[in-house]
């Protein structure tokens, strides 16, 4: 089964980092176009950051100057490299990417992930 994973996340206080991570786990799939979405109690689901698969990069203006977007095509890892965070940056924040197949290189979906928990105290 395809699962699209993430991992990262936890408390930090005002000022500080996180690193997440985005990787597939148990497949044949490369990740293509990458997005990192968050999502507040209370709130819709919002965009963050989006990679392309020629490293492209575009933010939400809520977050330039203080996340970075990368991947590591060796790994197949997308990360969000977030500096500092503001209580208002505490959320749910979801991976969501496009599959490519290793071999054929087609397009074999896009996926979420499960979520990971960015809590930041004042």
């Amino acid at each position: 089964q395809v699962q699209l994973v993430e991992s990262g996340g936890g408390l930090v206080q005002a000022g500080g980092s996180l690193r997440l991570s985005c990787a597939f786990s148990g497949s044949n799939l490369r990740i293509g176009t990458a997005d990192w979405y968050r999502q507040a109690p209370g709130k819709q689901r919002e965009l963050v950051a989006t990679i392309t698969n020629d490293g492209s990069t575009n933010y939400a203006n809520f977050v330039k100057g203080r996340f970075t977007i990368s991947r590591d095509n060796a790994k197949n890892t997308v990360y969000l490299q977030m500096n500092s965070l503001k209580p208002e940056d505490t959320a749910v924040y979801y991976c969501n990417a496009d599959a490519i197949d290793y071999s054929s290189g087609y397009w074999r979906g896009k996926y979420w992930g499960q979520g990971t928990q960015v809590t930041v105290s004042s």
